[in-house]
């Protein structure tokens, strides 16, 4: 269906990708994995016709139809979350299969309310909705194209576990291919029965899944160490010979025969950095009471909004529990009430001799900008954990020289990865994290799992990663309807859980069979005169935060066409100045900045 051939990638005489070569058969699914900045997203916007390569070619099938979901995108805000995605059925494509337009719209209202929406959100203007909501909505649009090739960057970072579920369930029953980025090992490992990792340039294809190819990838790992190890040696030996034997004359023809060969050499790299010993502990903390948080009551409203209510709920010494739901649902609302930041009705007790350790995506920002990365983790570290500061950072992607970096220039992910490093090292007893695996790749995410197994204190983890989650958790609060409700056992046992309590509330909700009644009732709630107040109330106060969302994506789309018209002056060899190679840095570091920007915003 696609062939990609001998495709080679450079920015600023810098390769990306290196000559590399593969198929992409139709039906496939295929995940794309490797480090951040291998190039992932780079050979998705080449597939997608965003870039143009520096050599080789990507061939497709005439007609063939691909859909892109990136990172990051424009959206359109002068419409309903009905117009918008309805905009599909007018474009024409991919739309015939359908029929009629009943069996176009039945698709779409499924697609719309499995990616998390409500009903009551399909006439509610796009301009209304968060980032990550918008993002949901293009994702709809592509899904309903029903694309021959689907190009999925990243596309469960805004989505809550039931959505994410859902898209699971679509790809895995869609006739187009997929071939993804993710960092959600569940997910891909789901849905994927192929993987292909860059890796320094190169590609390594497996025909099997995320969980096999780890296995798969550890054995070359250990091959390409031992290559590299006996290359080193004979480089070492052989420098050896050259330099003793250098100025005797009966040698000398050995000698440049020896010299001859070490600059035809080709050179091995090992393209990993084995972090799976890698064995992070916490520091020792102080006991805590019996009961870290005791929770009697509670309610939070923001205005005449009421976020949750009623919730009580006691958490042990030792207990390692989660915090899941749609969102919107208050998981963070109540994370702030625990940690004194808002204010509250009901009874909130912490425990005594309590220690809280809190990571939230803001927490970046109170870092010394002044301060290297390495010196910030050498601050706080204490014992024999200073032994192993660099194999920690290296664990975390701050390797080599990213550990001087000062952390003025970090971008706003690098940030995050930092600021959680710093946490793991201070004594805590009482863990609190807010969507922890953000801006970590799988083996970052290895590393930060195995420490809070071995964690000795109490655990509150706000997450929608469910092989994170997976073995780490005993509890699950689910967060929805105003109400905090309490699962006893895993992820997985909730989820499990989860689908039987879905089959018994559709049931419930089918048993009206006049859908004029049932409309009757929903007018009547709506037209309610308190109900509206509350609603215009609360939305006011949206659009007061949209405006300021809305002001940094028209900066980052700005920047981001900065970065494309210095992309293409670069591209000229004439132009590769200096200064303008500062330039493009600079956006870049910028559009990082704006992007971080508009993601503590969007929260």
């Amino acid at each position: 269906m696609l062939s990609v051939e001998h495709l080679s990638m450079e920015f600023s005489s810098r390769p990306v990708l290196d000559d590399i070569t593969f198929l992409i058969n139709r039906k496939e699914r295929i995940a794309l994995v490797g480090k951040n900045g291998a190039g992932k997203t780079t050979l998705l916007r080449l597939i997608a016709g965003e870039y143009q390569p520096t050599a080789g070619r990507i061939s497709r099938e005439t007609e063939m139809t691909i859909g892109y979901l990136p990172q990051v995108m424009l959206f359109q805000d002068d419409r309903t979350l009905r117009e918008e995605v309805m905009r599909v059925k007018d474009e024409g494509l991919q739309v015939t299969g359908y029929g009629d337009e009943a069996r176009f719209i039945a698709e779409m209202d499924r697609t719309i309310i499995g990616l998390g929406f409500e009903r009551k959100d399909f006439d509610r203007p796009c301009s209304e909705f968060s980032g990550g909501w918008r993002m949901r909505i293009e994702l709809a649009k592509i899904l309903l194209r029903h694309p021959d090739l689907l190009l999925l960057d990243e596309p469960t970072n805004h989505l809550d576990i039931e959505s994410i579920q859902w898209l699971e369930d679509f790809l895995k029953t869609s006739p187009s291919a997929v071939l993804m980025v993710s960092h959600d090992r569940a997910f891909i490992d789901n849905v994927c029965g192929r993987t292909i990792e860059i890796t320094l340039g190169r590609i390594y294809d497996y025909n099997v899944n995320y969980s096999q190819f780890v296995e798969l990838r550890k054995e070359r790992h250990e091959q390409q160490v031992r290559a590299y190890q006996n290359q080193q040696k004979m480089i070492a030996d052989t420098e050896e010979f050259i330099e003793r034997f250098r100025y005797k004359a009966t040698k000398a023809v050995q000698v440049q025969s020896r010299i001859k060969q070490l600059e035809k050499l080709e050179r091995l790299e090992v393209d990993l950095e084995d972090t799976s010993r890698l064995n992070l502990r916490f520091p020792p903390a102080p006991r805590s009471g019996d009961f870290p948080l005791i929770i009697e009551d509670l309610r939070k409203d923001f205005g005449e909004h009421n976020v949750f209510h009623d919730v009580t709920f006691t958490i042990r010494r030792g207990e390692k529990v989660a915090f899941v739901g749609k969102n919107g649902e208050g998981k963070t609302t109540l994370v702030k009430c625990i940690m004194g930041q808002l204010d509250y009705l009901g009874n909130l007790k912490i425990g005594h001799n309590v220690k809280i350790g809190y990571f939230a995506q803001n927490q970046a920002a109170l870092l010394d900008e002044n301060l290297t990365v390495f010196e910030t983790i050498d601050y706080v570290a204490v014992g024999d954990i200073r032994t192993k500061i660099r194999d920690i950072l290296g664990a975390f992607m701050f390797g080599g020289e990213a550990s001087e970096k000062k952390v003025k220039v970090l971008s706003g992910g690098e940030r995050s990865r930092l600021a959680m490093i710093r946490l793991l090292l201070e004594p805590c007893n009482l863990l609190i994290l807010d969507e922890p695996t953000n801006h970590l790749d799988m083996q970052s995410k290895d590393v930060l799992k195995a420490a809070l197994q071995d964690f000795n204190g109490t655990l509150i983890c706000v997450s929608h990663d469910r092989d994170f989650l997976n073995g780490l958790v005993s509890k699950v609060y689910e967060f929805g309807g105003g109400r905090v409700k309490e699962h006893l056992g895993g992820i997985y046992d909730f989820l499990r859980a989860k689908k039987i309590d879905n089959l018994q509330e559709l049931e419930r909700k089918e048993k009206p069979t006049s859908t004029s009644s049932l409309k009757g009732r929903e007018d009547g709630m709506s037209s309610s005169k308190e109900d509206y107040a509350a609603q215009k109330a609360a939305a006011a106060e949206k659009r007061k935060k949209e405006k300021m969302i809305a002001e940094v994506e028209d900066a980052i789309t700005a920047l981001e066409n900065q970065q494309k018209e210095m992309e293409a002056l670069l591209a000229l060899q004439e132009n590769q100045t200096a200064e303008n190679f500062q330039r493009y840095e600079t956006i870049k570091h910028q559009i990082e900045q704006k992007l971080y920007e508009w993601q503590i915003l969007s929260e």
